[in-house]
């Protein structure tokens, strides 16, 4: 019989950027070869303060690099690191470097490797406590999360100068556990779970050319699907408003097309139990009517509308909730928000309820940041200030995420 093709060594980028910490990523760099790695290293200028390009040369699988044009062999080293990594590891990852990696700069040859590359990216931040506790800090981290970008958080323990606290990289094992199951296919702390989100305000027929529907645009929900396909999610968008998605979650998203409340519910129960999350994003109208078969004329008056309500699809759902199962809400208020979310809240029986002001400039239909109040059980509302609606998706699936059973997830 033939022999079996063997399967091909996962290539790893491995960025060492200019920190004290520098000295631990040779030990990252010896545990990554010894489990059959071909780990490419690459050192910012500020990381060989540090550390020895030679030392990374003479234990990785190939030389270390520092520079943009060091090799005239390769013109564009960063184009073909980036395009046959695998996986690109950044540890230690500084402040600075968090920086530009969020604001997209490319400006040195490690920082235009992660611009050229569409394979995962996990860093592994060390910084002194104050930095880390910084709110930029933590913001840009937030920004790359959103992305997709996974993060190691740094442990406590001795930092430089004699300090002790949170701001310590990652033991080195524990940066290798993480990259074996980045390589075996983990993408986040949604991967392996089923996500179906809602989208868009429903539009309810009153005749062949008219409709009942609102102002919602849809961009919350799809903002939701796109940042739980980055945290590793496999999703289903049950959408009104079919707009583009992002190039990096396409692939990844189901998308749905419905239009009217009926269809949204036959669509969402089809699928709801095979759902470890649901999230009902959508402004579903609360009523519809009996469509006229030909267009209604003005000159007879205005028609007598018979509305009846509409199924109430969270409910449903909650009902029917399978264990394990995590339900979101959502609630668009304009008078005593809290005190009627908190109403609807216990109607409902969602795990959680996502609240906004629509009459907050900023925060209702069709703008592209929100503000938003998250009602859990047994927890105090919690506060999302104004950001972009992608932020947005991400601290309401923070919270999802926390809400699944872990089990071996």
């Amino acid at each position: 019989m033939p022999s079996a093709t063997p399967e091909p060594t996962p290539r790893i980028v491995l960025g060492v950027a200019g920190g004290i910490a520098a000295y631990k990523a040779v030990e990252v760099l010896r545990r990554l070869r010894d489990a059959g790695y071909h780990v490419a290293p690459i050192l910012t200028p500020d990381a060989t303060r540090f550390v020895a390009p030679l030392t990374f040369t003479a234990l990785a699988s190939e030389p270390a690099r520092v520079g943009l044009y060091d090799d005239p062999n390769l013109p564009i080293p960063h184009t073909k690191l980036g395009q046959s990594a695998d996986l690109i590891v950044v540890a230690p990852a500084t402040a600075h470097l968090i920086a530009r990696f969020a604001a997209g700069l490319a400006d040195d040859l490690l920082t235009a490797t992660l611009m050229a590359s569409a394979s995962p990216v996990l860093l592994c931040p060390a910084m002194h406590t104050e930095m880390w506790e910084q709110p930029v800090v933590q913001e840009n981290l937030a920004t790359l999360r959103r992305r997709g970008v996974l993060v190691l958080e740094p442990e406590r323990g001795h930092l430089a100068g004699g300090d002790e606290g949170a701001g310590r990289l990652a033991d080195p094992a524990t940066i290798v556990a993480l990259v074996q199951r980045i390589v075996e296919g983990y993408r986040g702390p949604l991967t392996g779970r089923r996500v179906l989100v809602t989208a868009g305000g429903t539009r309810e027929p009153i005749d062949p050319v008219r409709v009942i529907t609102n102002r919602s645009s849809g961009r919350q929900g799809h903002a939701i699907a796109e940042v739980a396909a980055r945290l590793g999610a496999a999703v289903t968008l049950v959408t009104t408003t079919v707009r583009p998605l992002a190039l990096d979650v396409q692939r990844r998203i189901d998308v749905v097309p419905v239009v009217t409340a009926a269809e949204l519910r036959d669509r969402v129960l089809a699928r709801a139990s095979e759902s470890d999350v649901i999230v009902m994003a959508a402004a579903v109208a609360d009523f519809t009517v009996a469509p006229a078969p030909n267009k209604l004329k003005k000159a007879a008056g205005p028609p007598k509308l018979s509305l009846v309500a509409t199924p109430d699809i969270l409910v449903e759902l909650t009902g029917a909730r399978r264990d394990g199962q995590v339900i979101v809400g959502f609630a668009a208020e304009s008078t005593d928000v809290l005190a009627n979310a908190q109403s609807k809240f216990e109607r409902k029986g969602a795990d959680l309820l996502v609240v906004n002001d629509v009459t907050t400039p900023g925060a209702g239909f069709e703008s592209r940041t929100n503000e938003v109040v998250l009602l859990l059980r047994d927890h105090d509302p919690v506060t999302v200030s104004m950001r972009t609606k992608e932020d947005v998706a991400l601290e309401v699936l923070t919270r999802v995420v926390a809400l699944l059973p872990q089990g071996d997830q």
